[in-house]
């Protein structure tokens, strides 16, 4: 069996990785990664999973490497990760009482086998009104810390979130369904996953 590489070192995706019961390592990627509102959002997403997949496969050529990339967007704007907590503040306040739209690359890249596999699923994710005890609540507890948009659904951010709609893993940061069926093409087993979100889920 190749070696399976993960470039990214979430915990969200190591844990979503294991889940599908396949071995593999993680290794954080040296790609840098970029927004542009000026272009598709499934466009970047999708270059930003190339990106890092691709940089790890030059290094390990032989081995089947995953990549993913989360972007949360509201209209036209694509939120990336807090740079502070003012930051974090003013990211959450204009998301609470909106829908937004998690965008979530999943690419797998063997170059030995000339293979590049893409994807990027969408989900919305509804926010309640407005509630500043919530969400100085949420503040606190810094868990927006390293997330896209400042929140985490299921590490804190639910006390924010009326309902979601769509695949909860792509919300979470790697649509295990879609990379099931890249990893499936290319002869790796998959466990199926059951994910319970902590707010209502429509499809």
């Amino acid at each position: 069996m190749r070696r399976i590489i993960l470039a990214s070192s979430s915990p969200r995706r190591k844990e979503l990785l294991a889940k599908m019961g396949v071995p593999f390592e993680a290794m954080p990627s040296d790609f840098d990664e970029y927004l542009d509102d000026d272009r598709p959002v499934i466009d970047i997403a999708i270059e930003l999973g190339l990106g890092k997949a691709r940089a790890l496969a030059n290094q390990f050529p032989d081995a089947i490497v995953i990549g993913s990339d989360t972007i949360v967007t509201l209209g036209a704007r694509q939120y990336g990760k807090p740079t502070g907590e003012t930051d974090a503040r003013l990211m959450l306040y204009s998301q609470v009482g909106n829908k937004t739209t998690v965008t979530t690359s999943v690419v797998v890249v063997c170059k030995e086998l000339d293979v590049e596999l893409t994807a990027a699923p969408q989900a919305t994710v509804a926010f309640k009104r407005r509630n500043d005890r919530t969400l100085a609540t949420y503040l606190a507890t810094g868990d927006w810390h390293d997330k896209a948009a400042a929140w985490g659904i299921q590490s804190g951010a639910a006390s924010l979130i009326d309902h979601i709609e769509g695949d909860y893993s792509t919300i979470i940061g790697l649509p295990v369904t879609q990379l099931a069926v890249f990893l499936n093409q290319l002869g790796v087993a998959t466990q199926p996953v059951i994910l319970m979100p902590p707010v209502p889920q429509r499809r």
